[in-house]
């Protein structure tokens, strides 16, 4: 647990250098390893100069294994802001994009803008977005249309809709009958092995906006803990607040889906652990999950490259492996 003593800049300060040293280190280790060895010689050499010597292995690690790794980190950071801010609004650190059934509105979505051709931005990332605010809508008209912040009837509400969306890509990949069906069926399980640079620029361009909204919003959804009284009596506009939030968080997730499938369980893991560590502020739990999340998904990235002997695994099977059992004991947890 970090030191309670320390200023507000300097407990911010701390954290931000400490995990992006983390994830500096993580994405030089993603660079370095894969099924085709280098050194962190080789990636020093390439990146800062000029790509000299083996130009295969230049172009390995300029094409393929950066924007990977990029791409990993932007997923990772997304994926746990999102869980950051879904507890945040709904109380419950059980609570995340995934369990929700957000993630899978917009892998309806998207699967619907693959389906029918279009491109994968801003084709399938709009498609996704639609699908993951219908879900949203949904999710919020089967909690009886109450104020949002209920949190209990939205949490089942939403593990409901999620099994109903399930079912629906279920429907989905049954109708399709195509070359694309085994692309689509391991794109679902969370596939970074499609990613190219320009992929990982539209994403930034959108991701890094809707994070420093959050951050923005980060203590007001400090207030949002107290109750929904208290913060409106300190001079926060609860529900256009939670609409917000709501409405960032779901762009986020959609365009993650629409780029990478579904991954599960990161913003369950990242901001739990990282409330352990740094306290309940969420002021620093903002950049500090946009960091951490970032070098746990590039970890999980390299686990599903370099475990298997033979080609690779999806790495959403690697977070839902760490993430899944870890969701049993939260859940045991909040019952006790």
């Amino acid at each position: 647990m970090m030191p309670t003593a320390l200023s507000l800049p300097a407990r911010m300060t701390l954290v931000a250098l400490a995990l992006s040293l983390l994830l500096t280190a993580v994405m030089v280790l993603g660079l370095a390893m894969g099924s085709s060895e280098s050194n962190f010689h080789a990636v020093w050499s390439t990146l800062f100069r000029d790509g000299t010597g083996d130009t295969m292995q230049a172009a390995i690690i300029w094409r393929i294994r950066l924007p990977r790794v990029l791409l990993a980190a932007l997923v990772g950071a997304a994926l746990s802001l999102g869980g950051l801010v879904f507890q945040a609004l709904l109380k419950n650190p059980l609570a995340e994009p995934y369990i929700l059934g957000i993630s899978g509105g917009a892998a309806i979505g998207a699967i619907v803008g693959i389906i029918l051709g279009l491109s994968r931005i801003p084709g399938v990332s709009t498609t996704a977005f639609l699908g993951s605010l219908a879900t949203l809508m949904l999710i919020i008209a089967i909690s009886s249309g109450r104020a949002v912040l209920v949190k209990d009837a939205l949490l089942l509400s939403g593990v409901m809709v999620n099994a109903f969306c399930t079912a629906v890509i279920m429907f989905l990949l049954s109708m399709t009958q195509d070359a694309r069906l085994h692309n689509i069926i391991f794109w679902l399980m969370g596939d970074l092995s499609a990613s190219q640079i320009h992929h990982v620029g539209w994403l930034a361009a959108i991701l890094l906006p809707c994070f420093m909204v959050i951050f923005i919003q980060s203590n007001r959804m400090n207030l949002l803990l107290l109750g929904s009284d208290m913060a409106a009596s300190m001079g926060v506009h609860v529900r256009l607040v939670t609409l917000l939030l709501l409405v960032v968080t779901s762009l986020m997730i959609s365009v993650t889906v629409s780029q990478c499938g579904l991954i599960g369980f990161v913003g369950l893991v990242i901001p739990h652990l990282l409330r352990l560590a740094v306290g309940p502020d969420h002021r620093v739990l903002v950049p500090a999950c946009i960091l951490g999340g970032g070098a746990y998904m590039v970890v999980c990235d390299l686990l599903a490259r370099i475990l298997p002997a033979q080609g690779e695994m999806p790495g959403g099977v690697i977070t839902a492996m760490i993430g899944a059992p870890l969701f049993i004991i939260l859940l045991r947890r909040s019952r006790q």
